[in-house]
């Protein structure tokens, strides 16, 4: 059902991409260390009545990976702007995630992209982000990127699993790790943490009350990796912002709660 097959050639950085369902437009907007994989049990719900449109962000998934790419949140908002114009969509509804929430605010708010509604999942936005792991591997991005392949897994495993609630299978987290493998993948994980830094949210975090739409913010009550805490926040910068805490739900939601996002899209986007 998710499947970017398409590629769009962005400044010379293939974008894969790709789209679904009929009806009003919604653009899906994925996080870090993820693909637009994360949406696969969201998607066949939400394509019933909507045209979905989503991307492997520049540097993630299927999209182009190559050594020296920036892939920060500094260019994520430019090429989701980019790709919102060559899909020729002016309004659309947007859900975004994680990285993918930095993502969708740095576009309205730096780049003009206007949306009907913006639905947020577990969002980066405020400080404090970023675990002790990401922390550690900034300063040794090199020796991360030369480890042998059975350790990249065990890592990727773990680190991935941590964003869950409930426990994920291997087959469940295969796709999740398979991009990051590799001599192209494992180097690409560790060059888009290297460049995780907290100035690109701490450039719009004073500007989230000149939003100009309405956004709904969902929160796992077991997020382990951006507290629930920065969900509070957040709603009160934001003008007009409801929060909702899903319980038994951690950062991955669209693993733990699929049915939460569903529920909650289709209600907010119905106004």
């Amino acid at each position: 059902m998710i499947s970017p097959t398409r590629i769009f050639d962005w400044n010379g950085t293939g974008i894969a991409w790709g789209t679904t369902g009929s009806g009003p437009p919604v653009v899906l907007v994925h996080g870090t260390p993820f693909s637009s994989h994360v949406w696969h049990r969201v998607a066949p719900e939400l394509a019933r009545d909507h045209t979905l449109y989503f991307y492997d962000l520049p540097g993630y998934g299927r999209s182009e990976q190559r050594s020296g790419q920036d892939v920060s949140l500094g260019i994520q908002n430019k090429a989701l702007a980019a790709m919102l114009t060559f899909w020729r969509l002016e309004r659309p509804n947007v859900i975004a995630h994680d990285f993918g929430g930095a993502t969708a605010l740095r576009a309205h708010l730096i780049d003009g992209c206007d949306y009907e509604r913006l639905l947020l999942v577990d969002p980066v936005a405020v400080r404090p982000w970023g675990s002790p792991f990401v922390q550690h591997v900034r300063q040794h991005e090199a020796a991360f990127a030369g480890t042998p392949d059975y350790i990249q897994a065990a890592i990727l495993k773990a680190y991935i699993s941590g964003a869950a609630y409930r426990p994920l299978s291997d087959s469940e987290l295969e796709p999740y790790i398979a991009p990051w493998m590799g001599p192209v993948g494992q180097p690409a994980f560790y060059r888009q943490i290297a460049q995780m830094d907290q100035c690109f949210t701490d450039e719009v975090e004073q500007r989230y009350r000149e939003f100009r739409c309405p956004v709904s913010l969902l929160w796992g009550q077991e997020d382990h990796w951006i507290s629930p805490d920065s969900g509070k926040t957040l709603a009160a910068l934001l003008p007009d912002c409801a929060l909702t805490l899903v319980p038994d739900s951690g950062h991955l939601m669209q693993e733990d709660a699929p049915e939460t996002i569903v529920a909650a899209a289709l209600r907010f986007f119905a106004g």
